[in-house]
């Protein structure tokens, strides 16, 4: 019948390939993304809330590519570092020496501290931030845990327990407008000691930079 379709005819190629579909993996490594974005000054809070939405809604690696595509070192950093992300990550210590976390280390999805007389600094300035909070399971004899906060780092201390411990907790001063890439909980209880929460100590250079200048 002069109607009929070959399937040679049928499947010629002149068709549009449709569109590769995103993954849960592929919408998650864009928001580590443009957090990381965020943290770094590169995203306002609008245009980071913009592009969350749009991420987690993206059907195609298409629709989430064009969210990322100004961010080229961003994302080249994010691509080294997803292996790295654990789920849970645990410091186990007894009378020894200090705890450091400082520098660019990747953040877990959670962390437990089991720490008994040793100090213990968690530094999250220059932090590979995976996600949008991080909790911190305590156990803490002793000794001060400290946590240093950057641009964009909340912690929340209502979840945690002090036992004959002080809390000092310095928030940093930040322009109106700044978003809160990272959400630090603490839960469980610290025992004596002290728990000092403080953004990161000012260079001398920034310090004289903040100086007024004195009058001619």
């Amino acid at each position: 019948m002069s109607g009929d379709v070959s399937p040679t005819e049928k499947h010629s190629g002149t068709s549009p390939q449709p569109e590769l579909r995103a993954s849960h993996a592929d919408r998650d490594r864009v928001v580590d993304v443009l957090r990381i974005a965020a943290g770094d000054g590169m995203l306002t809070a609008d245009e980071l809330d913009e592009r969350l939405e749009a991420a987690l809604s993206a059907r195609t690696l298409s629709e989430l590519a064009v969210l990322t595509v100004d961010l080229p070192t961003v994302s080249t950093a994010v691509a080294g570092t997803a292996a790295e992300v654990k789920d849970v990550v645990r410091i186990a210590q007894v009378f020894s020496g200090k705890v450091e976390r400082t520098g660019r280390w990747v953040l877990p999805r959670r962390l437990e501290l089991a720490v008994t007389w040793c100090d213990v600094t968690l530094d999250f300035t220059e932090a590979v931030i995976t996600q949008d909070t991080l909790r911190i399971d305590v156990a803490m004899t002793g000794k001060t845990l400290t946590l240093v906060t950057g641009q964009g780092v909340e912690v929340d201390t209502d979840g945690l327990t002090l036992v004959h411990c002080r809390l000092r907790h310095h928030r940093r001063r930040t322009p109106p407008g700044t978003p809160v890439t990272l959400r630090v909980e603490l839960v469980g209880h610290k025992a004596h000691g002290k728990v000092v929460v403080r953004p990161a100590r000012r260079t001398l250079g920034q310090w004289l930079l903040r100086r007024p200048t004195p009058s001619p």
